[in-house]
């Protein structure tokens, strides 16, 4: 790739910082060098969400969590070296360095091979009234309202089909004619898109029973149509595929943080006083990858929340995994985060 020079970070860069290069480079690595570029390790997509997972503080240097023996590649090597290497160790990318050890460039799988199409079936969730962005939503869909210069569904597709995906249901209720008129069967974007009709709302799961169950034959992406993220869509899918589940559900991790000191106590004694905590939680991001199982145990026309699907399968036994998003992210669902999108589209 051209401008590896971006990915270039230092041990004691923060893991915030590192995550920044990661979403900027779009590449899932950053190249831990010194002074004079000599590869010290790398940090993944993969090491910062381990990192998340374990509520590691966003402050502390990448080389706690960086890889510090990365497989390398040289320049002399043929493409079919450098595929057979990356193929042999199940790499997504493969540094370059020189006899001295100095990063010379960095080639991907992607670049190798070029995006493939990807079979997965997306299934967009636009059938919501949007009452939260009355009255800008009094005479369109939310979907169809535009950041930029295009509509939020618009976006959303397009990111999708960058990443491969050509493959849509969307599942439509409040003015679905509209959405179903402007997007009609996806030619105009060379991919496939039908819709499935709520006749009465049926939930945030509930419209996976209006699906052709026959036609779900790998994991199905799920994403709510009011969504703009960068998030790495292949990363997501391996991910599922390494670690088998029945569903995984994308997080995200959310900092709240108690305004006053907060005293604890054993009876009537003060045991310790911390000044303004702040608590990390993950929250639901309204993205999910489901079994195929999963979607057919979904009966057509049944009112279903998405939680209570996952909560059932939970309380089964099952396992449901899920996948912290470092990633941009922004749920449009207030008219702040409205424009805000629309601030974020117009310095893009």
């Amino acid at each position: 790739m051209n401008n590896w020079k971006t990915l270039l970070i230092h041990s004691n860069t923060t893991m915030d910082e590192a995550i920044k290069v990661l979403d900027k480079g779009a590449q899932r690595i950053a190249l831990v060098v010194d002074a004079h570029d000599h590869l010290l390790g790398t940090v993944t997509d993969g090491d910062i969400r381990r990192a998340l997972i374990a509520h590691s503080s966003m402050d502390i240097p990448v080389a706690h969590v960086m890889c510090k023996t990365p497989k390398t590649g040289y320049p002399e090597w043929s493409k079919s070296l450098i595929l057979s290497t990356m193929e042999k160790y199940q790499l997504l990318q493969l540094p370059i360095v020189d006899g001295q050890k100095r990063v010379i460039g960095l080639e991907t799988l992607q670049d190798i091979l070029k995006t493939k199409h990807r079979d997965n079936i997306i299934f967009l969730m636009a059938g919501g009234f949007g009452s939260r962005l009355y009255p800008l939503t009094q005479n369109c869909p939310k979907p169809l309202l535009k950041v930029g210069k295009k509509p939020i569904l618009e976006v959303i597709l397009e990111r999708f089909i960058e990443a491969g995906f050509y493959r849509f249901f969307i599942s439509t209720h409040y003015m679905h004619h509209m959405i179903e008129e402007y997007f009609t069967n996806g030619s105009q974007w060379g991919v496939s898109i039908e819709y499935v009709y709520e006749e009465t709302p049926l939930g945030t799961a509930g419209a996976l029973g209006l699906l052709p169950h026959h036609k779900i034959d790998l994991p199905l992406l799920m994403m709510n149509a009011d969504l703009l993220t960068h998030l790495n869509f292949e990363s997501l899918l391996s991910f599922h595929e390494e670690h088998s589940a029945l569903a995984t559900m994308c997080v995200r991790q959310y900092e709240h943080r108690v305004p006053y000191g907060v005293v604890q106590s054993h009876n009537q004694h003060v045991v310790s006083m911390v000044e303004k905590p702040v608590h990390q939680f993950f929250i639901n991001a309204g993205i999910y990858l489901l079994s195929p199982e999963l979607v057919r145990s979904v009966k057509p026309s049944t009112p279903l929340d998405m939680p209570t699907l996952l909560e059932q399968q939970i309380a089964a036994g099952h396992t449901v995994n899920m996948f912290p998003i470092h990633e941009y992210w922004l749920d449009i669902g207030r008219m702040e985060d409205f424009q805000l999108a629309q601030h974020e589209f117009e310095v893009s």
